[in-house]
């Protein structure tokens, strides 16, 4: 028999579904800006068993009735069934796509020391001990937020958009923030990965995020990069809580 999960990730920037198949990611989808229209189209349309949602903005409370209404569905928070502890300060501040990265993390590489960097709106920075703890670790501007941030706190910088090709060595006032905003945030990853190999003698490092493909040219150590890795520690926490 199939089964079928819809895996939810509303973000800041964007609201994106996978679709499982019997463990297997199938397929993506980035949601439109009706966002209970666009879940309704993805029962329609897939007739899912399960399904999980991560969000760290206010969406409707609608959605999450009607995917109770419609499949086995699981609201991932702190409460969560999870393959992590997380014995921190205030375990329900942890943002839920956090919590997914880290399951992530701890289902590639159990009992390692592991480092998952997720590119969005912010950077974090997630710590996950040998022990599965969740320890903590930082969080900082991500690329858009910098580049909108020199447009919208000055009166002369334009607001620029990413690129794959930019100079070291800026020529004009585009190009300059280009190679200020990527090769600054790839020193910062670096420069993260360094202390963290002084602190533990063999760790992990997991980047993923939408922003991922602009960094992983220009970073010095040896990652383990996959766009859908937040995808996969949704699957499984909600095979977890539905086992």
């Amino acid at each position: 028999m199939s089964n079928t999960t819809l895996c939810f990730d509303f973000g800041n920037t964007r609201q994106k579904c996978a679709v499982f198949k019997n463990g297997d990611l199938e397929e993506v989808r980035v949601l439109e800006d009706n966002l209970e229209q666009s879940v309704i189209n993805l029962i329609q349309e897939f007739q899912p068993n399960f399904s999980i949602l991560s969000s760290v903005i206010h969406h409707p409370e609608s959605i999450n009735e009607l995917l109770g209404q419609k499949t086995s569905f699981h609201l991932l928070n702190h409460t969560s069934k999870l393959p992590i502890t997380t014995p921190v300060g205030k375990p329900s501040s942890i943002g839920a796509d956090r919590l997914a990265l880290c399951a992530a993390a701890v289902h590639l590489f159990p009992n390692q020391h592991n480092l998952a960097i997720g590119l969005g709106s912010c950077i974090t920075y997630n710590y996950i001990s040998p022990r599965h703890e969740f320890l903590g670790g930082s969080i900082s501007p991500g690329m858009n937020m910098r580049f909108r941030a020199m447009h919208e706190q000055t009166a002369l910088l334009p607001l620029v958009e990413a690129t794959q090709q930019f100079p070291l060595i800026g020529y004009d006032t585009k190009t300059n923030l280009q190679s200020g905003v990527i090769l600054g945030i790839a020193a910062e990853i670096d420069g993260f990965i360094e202390q963290y190999a002084q602190k533990f003698s063999n760790f992990n490092v997991l980047l993923t995020g939408g922003d991922m493909p602009f960094f992983v040219p220009h970073l010095k150590k040896r990652i383990f990069a996959d766009p859908y890795l937040i995808f996969k520690g949704l699957y499984a926490i909600c095979e977890l809580n539905h086992s």
